[in-house]
């Protein structure tokens, strides 16, 4: 488990020898996602984020932040461990004025290494030139102003830390706490997986965090405010998602596949 490394053809990494040739490896495999979740089970989400982040178990990480409704708890909780981490907000375009303040608010609270992320000038202006894709293709501009920049920005990571909850979508039950992010061979690490609305509201109360400000109007999920609308009592809380859209992920994340963590199954071992 761990970041590529420069070793000669015998797999020695001696000095004299370490230029010969780049292993081009996948960072983590998928026994290396095992052996965390194995390792973390139980453990308190606190702890965890201390004890990976401060013995470098994942290598170089950034928080993936929307600064949407239940942001400010990871943001809190991982700081708290490691003030100076980067946190990577896609500045899409199309976010709601209030989240933006949020941000600006959060950034200022907590001291905040912010690095926002925005789409690339000449490919919204090739295939979004209207600025109304999210009206007829959303997974297109999904595409445009979120997955292509969020992908540049994390090419130089090992690992990204999401807020993501099991509870939030019938699409994110069975969430583990890590996990890897496509065939990148990087990780995704889900500190808050297994918390529930009463956790969240806790930490909150417990940390006087200040709340996203569309919360209390009816938006438990809050994403770009052409494709967010308010969710109604007993509905999933991100079924104000791309409402009327068989879409359910931006494309930064996948639908959950429950791990198996059984090391005997997985043939990595």
């Amino acid at each position: 488990m761990g970041v590529p490394t420069l070793r000669d053809a015998n797999g020695d990494e001696g000095e004299e020898r370490r230029r010969d040739r780049i292993d081009v490896a996948p960072r983590f495999t998928q026994a290396d996602v095992i052996r965390l979740n194995n390792l973390f089970r139980g453990q308190d989400a606190a702890e965890a984020v201390t004890s990976v982040l401060g013995a470098g178990l994942i290598g170089d990480t950034a928080i993936v932040s929307s600064f949407g409704a239940e942001s400010a708890v990871l943001l809190h909780l991982v700081t708290q461990a490691a003030p100076d981490i980067p946190v990577l907000f896609l500045d899409t375009g199309k976010h709601f004025p209030e989240t933006l303040a949020y941000r600006d608010e959060l950034t200022a609270r907590l001291g905040l290494n912010l690095v926002n992320l925005t789409p690339d000038a000449g490919e919204l202006a090739k295939k979004d030139e209207t600025g109304l894709r999210w009206s007829y293709d959303p997974d297109g501009c999904c595409e445009i102003r979120k997955v292509k920049p969020l992908e540049k920005a994390l090419a130089g990571f090992d690992a990204s830390i999401t807020g993501r909850k099991g509870f939030q979508s019938s699409t994110r039950q069975g969430l583990p706490r890590f996990e890897l992010d496509g065939s990148t061979g990087r990780l995704k690490f889900n500190p808050l997986a297994n918390w529930t609305r009463e956790m969240l509201d806790a930490y909150f109360e417990e940390h006087d965090l200040p709340r996203h400000p569309l919360e209390a109007q009816g938006y438990p999920s809050i994403g770009c405010s052409p494709c967010t609308s308010k969710v109604q009592p007993g509905e999933d809380p991100r079924s104000g998602r791309w409402r009327g859209w068989d879409k359910t992920e931006c494309g930064i994340h996948e639908a959950v596949t429950p791990l198996d963590d059984d090391p005997a199954n997985d043939p990595a071992f």
